[in-house]
């Protein structure tokens, strides 16, 4: 990898988001989610539960301000899981900390997605927002800079001695990338250097160096927060500890043993698979345990691979990617097949109705996505990206923006929800907040930097990893070229892709071509004209010398229906409806109840057309099909006769816009 073109990426200050989908998603989360998250961070949301985030970090400062009074504060009662009970009355909360380990990273995530809002649309009362907010949290900081409230609050004396379960460093990782956003948008770096300050604090007590503790997160994120501080800092010591961590993980003896003894007959097993700490990174080549941390570390195994030029660090990096997409992805994008532990299970194990496929860990997936193709432009990288974004992404979130989904399942009957506690973490409907809130906050800082996610660049070449309303600039010898792209997406596949330069200069241009698009076709430049095409690994490289110029490309969206490999054993005899990117289901609203009586016609002709769905207007798609008889009698149990059909209209709606019409059933795979 020594001297490899890695691209960079094209940052929101170069993008603008002009598309009329995305505008009205991210217009969304400025106006709505924002505000509502900003509410909830502050225990003023009705009938929601609360979060004490603003209040663990007041308490905080206040004892930050008037240590002599600590005595005062009474001191929490814990589970066995180390969680805060929550009070009796949340209206009167005493000055104690409340919520999980890791409620500071609501507010981290919430400033994020304020910066990249700010930073396309600046909003001074917003900014003040921030700015306050930013006051109340760099309050509660320690003089030495360490900067975690819930070992502030409680007995910093513990600090630094729980690096397993209690998510310091996990909450560090999310400040940082809160901290780095706004100082990008604003220029303010007050919340930077609060970022900075907790930074150092931790390499002060973790490293090799003696006397240090050997430790790395429990919850990673850290690793590539620390890639992004490096970046913008330009401080090595930065790089050089989310390296650490990254190099350390895994080794023998393993130091989680140090915070949690095992037993003699214990030391030789191989074990901390659930925080992908049971071997060196560079030895993994199975994602396991918790998915959303699994995806989290590899995305900072990939920011290392390429800061580093590791080759060895690349390969686990592509082995891993590999092993999640082949064999423990949904059709949806969703990962993570268990709700035990929030975890993979084993290859091809992918239940529907007890899916868990956590959105966070789409989200995850999403930034691991960014983070190869900035080290190999490789379509499969972004056919997943653009899957998870238009599925998962947009289905965890209400189309009124104040409601979410943690858990994402590809078959609800809603009974089954309510009285089946194999089920309970599935939910019919969105809820208005969670007490472990990792969720919203993380979609609306997506959402709202989705333009950062379109392209990536080198010295001679820009690609187009997703194809959504942008304009973009770039610096060339010559003076500023100026790239638009205008597209149907996600409804149809039209685009159009503008160049103007101010002089006219060779580079490439190179667009991917999506996994399910069998045909393409592009007009609007001549062969003639000496442009040098060539597809390598799902990209169209054009080459030419581009002046004033206009791409024209069709990807046809036809509907598709999908069959799983036959090791996927939940989905044997059935088949899933794909059209462009959007996967679909069927819901109880258009279908009556009973979809498992449902069947596909195979021969079945598909028929699209524009429905509103909760103001909404989507595209559905419908088709005959059929309906099984019910078989009802006297006994549970009888001798086999003919099964009857009876003919049906099938609607298909795009799974991101399901449980928008109230409680209902809902499934993706239908039998065939």
């Amino acid at each position: 990898m020594e001297g490899k073109n890695f691209s960079n990426g094209v940052g929101l200050d170069r993008v603008q988001v002009t598309d009329a989908f995305w505008k009205k998603e991210i217009g969304l989360v400025r106006d709505t989610v924002i505000p509502y998250q900003w509410e909830a961070l502050n225990d003023r949301v009705a009938d929601a539960q609360p979060s004490y985030c603003m209040h663990n970090f007041k308490v905080a400062g206040a004892i930050n301000q008037k240590r002599e009074q600590e005595a005062d504060y009474v001191q929490p009662v814990y589970t066995t899981n180390g969680f805060c009970v929550w009070p009796e009355d949340p209206g009167k909360p005493e000055q104690k900390f409340y919520g999980f380990v890791f409620q500071d990273s609501d507010f981290a995530k919430w400033i994020e997605a304020v910066a990249y809002i700010l930073e396309q649309y600046p909003d001074p009362e917003l900014e003040a927002t921030a700015d306050e907010a930013i006051g109340i949290v760099c309050r509660a900081q320690q003089p030495d800079g360490y900067l975690d409230t819930f070992y502030i609050i409680n007995d910093i004396s513990k600090r630094f001695t729980n690096l397993r379960d209690h998510h310091e460093l996990y909450c560090l990782g999310h400040l940082i990338e809160g901290a780095v956003a706004y100082y990008r948008a604003t220029g303010k770096n007050r919340l930077l250097e609060a970022a900075c300050r907790y930074a150092d604090c931790v390499a002060a007590h973790i490293g090799s160096e003696e006397g240090r503790l050997r430790g790395y997160p429990g919850h990673e994120i850290a690793e590539m927060a620390l890639a992004k501080l490096y970046e913008v800092t330009g401080e090595e010591k930065y790089r050089d500890l989310g390296l650490y961590f990254v190099n350390e993980r895994g080794r023998r003896p393993y130091y989680f043993d140090t915070e949690h003894p095992v037993s003699a007959d214990q030391q030789g097993e191989l074990r901390y698979q659930y925080h992908q700490a049971h071997l060196p990174v560079r030895e993994q080549s199975e994602a396991t345990g918790h998915a959303v941390r699994a995806v989290y570390l590899y995305s900072g195994m990939a920011d290392f691979a390429r800061l580093t030029s590791d080759e060895a660090l690349w390969t686990a990096c592509e082995q891993l990617w590999d092993d999640i997409t082949q064999t423990k992805m949904y059709i949806t994008g969703g990962i993570g097949g268990t709700h035990i532990g929030e975890a993979f299970s084993f290859a091809y194990d992918l239940p529907n109705d007890t899916a868990y496929a956590e959105t966070c860990a789409s989200i995850g997936m999403i930034f691991f996505a960014q983070r190869m193709l900035r080290m190999r432009p490789d379509s499969k990288y972004a056919d997943v990206m653009e899957r998870e974004l238009y599925n998962i992404v947009l289905g965890g979130m209400g189309l009124e923006g104040t409601s979410f989904f943690y858990v994402n399942p590809l078959e609800v009957v809603p009974e089954a929800c309510h009285k089946d506690s194999r089920k309970e973490h599935v939910k019919p409907v969105r809820q208005k907040w969670f007490g472990c809130a990792c969720c919203p906050p993380n979609l609306a800082r997506l959402i709202s930097s989705i333009g950062s996610y379109v392209f990536t660049e080198t010295d001679d070449t820009v690609f187009v990893h997703l194809y959504m309303g942008v304009r973009m600039e770039r610096q060339l010898q010559s003076g500023m070229a100026k790239i638009e792209i205008q597209s149907g997406f996600p409804w149809n596949g039209n685009v159009s892709i503008r160049v103007e330069c101010g002089a006219p200069e060779t580079f490439t241009i190179a667009l991917r071509i999506p996994d399910w698009c069998a045909e393409y076709r592009i007009t609007g430049i001549d062969d003639a004209d000496s442009a040098s095409r060539e597809e390598k690994n799902g990209y169209l490289y054009i080459t030419r010398t581009w002046a004033s110029d206009t791409i024209q490309i069709e990807f046809p969206m036809e509907v598709q229906v999908i069959e799983a490999d036959s090791r996927v054993r939940e989905t044997i005899g059935k088949a899933a409806v794909q059209r462009g990117p959007i996967v679909y289901c069927l819901e109880e609203a258009d279908n009556g109840k009973d979809l498992h009586l449902l069947k596909m016609d195979g021969n079945a002709r598909f028929e699209t057309q524009e429905q509103q769905i909760a103001g909404e207007s989507v595209i559905t798609i419908r088709a005959q099909g059929w309906r099984q008889q019910k078989v009802q009698c006297q006994k549970l149990y009888f001798a086999h006769t003919k099964t009857a059909y009876e003919p049906v209209s099938l609607t298909w709606i795009p799974y991101y816009a399901w449980a928008n019409r109230g409680e209902g059933e809902m499934q993706v795979w239908t039998r065939i």
